[in-house]
């Protein structure tokens, strides 16, 4: 399982609490310094049945200063995904990667339903 997180993130820090107190096994990755691709968001979000949208991290200040409150819905989703891949800050997180669910953010119930099927 994959942990995608901005250390300094209180939401991140809580949900990796969260997965230590509960025995879960993951690979930590910080989403800054190894952003993730296009590809692999595209597979995730494919995954996850979530819209592209929920992958943005809309209270960021990167968020805020590109103005894409008003830009995205113009967008397509390979410009989308491309700009997510440009800058980890852009990212919601934490994300937590398994084999068969994508979980984007942390809400401890849907992180218990997923987590206590692996």
């Amino acid at each position: 399982m994959l942990f995608l997180e901005y250390p300094s993130c209180s939401t991140c820090k809580k949900a990796k609490k969260w997965l230590d107190t509960h025995g879960v096994a993951y690979e930590d990755r910080h989403i800054k310094d190894q952003n993730p691709t296009a590809e692999e968001l595209k597979e995730w979000q494919q995954r996850s049945g979530l819209e592209l949208k929920k992958f943005f991290n809309t209270s960021g200040m990167k968020y805020r200063e590109l103005e894409l409150k008003d830009r995205l819905p113009k967008m397509s989703d390979e410009e989308k995904l491309e700009l997510l891949a440009s800058d980890g800050m852009l990212v919601k997180r934490p994300l937590v990667i398994g084999d068969t669910f994508v979980l984007v953010g942390f809400k401890e119930k849907e992180w218990e339903a997923a987590l206590e099927r692996v």
